[in-house]
């Protein structure tokens, strides 16, 4: 089959490699109709390269048609359209019964000290092949694949494998009060779907903060207020002046490890590439080489008593934190990868909706070929092309 590998850094490819197969009872082959890249995609792409091998199979925004199933798979069958959650889960752990999937016990990483496993992204998270190919073998399909009904075209689905859900945690995690302002940090997919389903759930006022007109006047067609960090020294200032003077109730930051923008970052992330990779694997989990520049601008523009939700990425241990200042500020601070399964209940009914609530249809920028693919990933990493969202057709 054909797949999307990694190569390098900067450096994807289109290879041919060996079908997936079922190797254990739970296990299902699925053909792959429509695949997403991700930023999280463009940590892998710039990045974290310590932590990948070349040929490694990337991507975890895939939905498609089940092939096969093993023995002990009854929830799905053969020509069942799937959407596939990015995070591999059981459904039955201690993690998985409290609504943690992404933490679940039977996945967890443990060599790594990482929680559950997840496609296509690196030995930290299980070097499980990734769903950018023409056929993905999915782990723990009893539980994972989401049943979608056919008929209604894939982008009303896709992005209920990552976008969707991440965005509607980021929301839930936010706890923003009725009527209450958000800020939220970055606008790209998942900023943008946070946006609207904070609107969507009865927030007073979203203000999308961003420096790529593109992402910006998408966001204000869709109901935010706009800051565009290019016109103001300091963004907290911003908020505030949107605010009655206290900050946003609460803040999303949707940015994490950027693969772009600040300097002392990017100069601190390009060294550790030229690393051999154990060396730089371990000076960027235990070194603090994040470009924290949005965190810090989330603490300043939340006000007193206020919650972040942290959705982003942040791939070091990310020390120091303005401890002082968020204890001073009583400030509520929530994270983690998205417990995918636990909100499908929540977002389903929205995407299958005939008004179609969250705009899906049209959410991507681009939709190219497989075989396009590195040519998808330069211009989504370049924001060339006013790309902001890319779903490959394999």
């Amino acid at each position: 089959m054909k797949a999307v590998t990694w190569q390098g850094k900067r450096d994807v490819r289109v290879d041919t490699v060996p079908d997936p197969r079922i190797q254990e009872p739970t296990d299902a082959i699925v053909r792959i109709t429509s695949t997403g890249i991700c930023g999280s995609d463009l940590h892998l792409y710039e990045v974290l390269g310590p932590f990948l091998d070349q040929g490694d199979i990337l991507g975890h925004e895939p939905m498609g048609i089940v092939e096969e199933v093993g023995p002990e798979v009854t929830s799905i069958g053969p020509g069942d359209r799937v959407v596939v959650p990015f995070t591999v889960a059981c459904g039955h752990c201690f993690m998985c019964a409290r609504g943690l999937q992404s933490q679940c016990e039977t996945t967890q990483v443990k060599e790594q000290g990482k929680g559950a496993a997840l496609f296509g992204y690196t030995r930290l998270y299980g070097q499980l092949p990734g769903g950018q190919a023409e056929y993905l073998r999915v782990p723990q399909a009893h539980y994972g694949p989401v049943k979608v009904p056919h008929g209604p075209p894939d982008e009303r689905f896709v992005y209920l494998s990552d976008v969707v859900p991440t965005a509607w945690q980021a929301i839930e995690y936010a706890d923003i009060p009725d009527g209450g302002t958000v800020a939220v940090f970055g606008l790209g997919p998942i900023g943008q779907m946070a946006a609207r389903i904070a609107l969507r759930r009865g927030a007073g006022k979203v203000i999308g903060v961003d420096l790529v007109p593109e992402r910006l006047a998408r966001a204000r067609a869709h109901g935010a207020t706009i800051v565009d960090t290019r016109d103001h020294r300091r963004i907290g200032d911003a908020v505030r002046d949107l605010t009655d003077g206290r900050g946003a109730d609460s803040v999303v930051d949707a940015v994490g490890m950027e693969a772009h923008g600040a300097p002392v970052g990017k100069l601190a992330h390009t060294l550790v590439g030229m690393l051999p990779d154990a060396v730089g694997a371990k000076i960027t989990e235990k070194a603090g080489i994040d470009r924290l520049s949005v965190l810090y601008a989330a603490i300043d523009s939340v006000r007193r008593g206020g919650t972040i939700s942290l959705s982003g990425v942040y791939g070091g241990m990310v020390d120091p934190l303005p401890l002082l200042t968020m204890f001073d500020k009583q400030i509520q601070l929530r994270m983690g990868q998205a417990n995918v399964r636990h909100w499908v209940d929540d977002v389903l009914p929205l995407l299958t909706a005939d008004d179609d609530p969250l705009g899906v249809e049209g959410f991507a920028t681009h939709q190219l070929p497989l075989a396009e693919a590195p040519h998808a990933y330069e211009i989504f990493q370049k924001k060339l092309d006013g790309a902001q969202k890319i779903l490959l057709k394999p």
